[in-house]
């Protein structure tokens, strides 16, 4: 397998009131392509600040992190962002939808930002949004769907542009424990289809349903396992 994630000795430390804390301590990460994997954690443990770094929102005191083959460590902050555009997708908790502009609107923002063509964008968002089982809400508001079809606009926004890697953070957080089984049975038929996933969450439920588990406590990585993933998700779901 080919690693999609390399971290050697990557260390963070936060500057609060004079004091320096540290917040990873020497983390050592390895995540292959295709691989399906929750960083796990309470809140403190560390698992939003190396997400953070992972998705290139933030980098480290100290350590080497390559992703995809690319040694990232020595970008400057517009080389990261082109990182992002162009090899990850992210999904937040609280969806971070624009609530005036209708889901295909939601979807084509990145590509706006990409300057892809408008006919290209349509096209594409269009084929994002099915494939997450919404094509009978293109042209509805985000603030006229339901959470779970919020969520479902946010993972179609994170994939339009074919991202190497998904990060989804607290992805089921706002949501009941039905829809949350909906948007894990999604995310799992997208591995299943070849996208590398990670998803960080503080639910033992949620880390279940992926393939591995990277649990963490006190900025460092306590265990690392296999799962199984015995969760099959219903294949109807992204048809809905």
């Amino acid at each position: 397998m080919t690693n999609m994630i390399r971290m050697e000795g990557i260390t963070q430390t936060f500057h609060l009131e004079g004091m320096d804390l540290p917040v990873l301590k020497q983390i050592d990460l390895s995540i292959d392509e295709g691989e399906y994997v929750a960083i796990m954690g309470t809140s403190g443990s560390g698992k939003s600040t190396l997400m953070n770094i992972i998705g290139c929102l933030d980098r480290p005191i100290s350590g080497v992190y390559i992703l995809d083959g690319r040694d990232l460590t020595t970008l400057d902050d517009d080389e990261l962002a082109d990182i992002r555009n162009q090899y990850i997708g992210f999904v937040f908790q609280q969806f971070n939808l624009l609530p005036r502009l209708t889901a295909l609107e939601n979807v084509m923002l990145p590509m706006i930002y990409a300057d892809v063509p408008r006919s290209q964008r349509l096209t594409a968002a269009t084929e994002s949004l099915t494939k997450v089982g919404l094509s009978d809400r293109l042209t509805s508001r985000s603030s006229q769907l339901s959470g779970g079809q919020q969520q479902r606009v946010a993972i179609a926004r994170a994939l339009v542009n074919h991202p190497a890697l998904v990060l989804a953070d607290e992805p089921t957080g706002a949501l009941d424990s039905k829809t949350s089984q909906e948007i894990m049975a999604l995310l799992t038929e997208l591995n299943q289809q070849g996208t590398t996933i990670v998803v960080v969450t503080h639910d033992a439920s949620v880390a279940a349903q992926t393939k591995r588990t990277i649990e963490m406590v006190d900025g460092v990585i306590v265990e690392a396992e296999h799962s199984g993933n015995n969760f099959l998700p219903n294949a109807s779901l992204m048809q809905r």
